[in-house]
C-alpha cells in the first residue's frame, strides 16, 4: 500500500518537448501485511516512451526497512540527493 507518493522535476523542464522532461518517483510503501513485512523506500525516473505512448519508468531502487521511522529518514535523504540535482519542484508542494 502507498502511503506517500511524490513526483519530482527540474523547474522549466515542463516548456520542453515532453520526450526531453525527466522526472523522478519517490514512494514510501506501507508491506507490513505481506510475506515480507516492513517498509520501503522506492524511487524511479521516468520519462516519456514516443513508442509506449506513456511514461516507462527505469533506475528502480528500492530500500527495505523494519520501521517506519528508519524509512522516512531514507525517503527524506533519497529526497535531498534529488533536490541538489535540481528536482526542486514536487507534485505536494501546494
Amino acid at each position: 500500500m502507498i502511503v506517500m507518493q511524490e513526483v519530482l522535476s527540474r523547474p522549466g523542464e515542463s516548456d520542453q518537448p515532453i520526450d526531453e522532461q525527466e522526472y523522478w518517483v519517490l514512494e514510501l510503501l506501507d508491506r507490513t501485511e505481506s510475506y515480507q513485512p516492513g517498509f520501503v523506500v522506492q524511487q524511479s525516473c521516468g520519462r516519456w516512451s514516443e513508442v509506449d505512448r506513456q511514461f516507462m519508468f527505469e533506475q528502480i531502487e528500492t530500500e527495505q526497512w523494519p520501521l517506519l521511522l528508519d524509512t522516512e529518514e531514507r525517503y527524506e535523504a533519497r529526497r535531498r540527493i534529488l533536490v541538489e540535482k535540481g528536482f526542486v519542484q514536487s507534485d505536494m508542494e501546494f
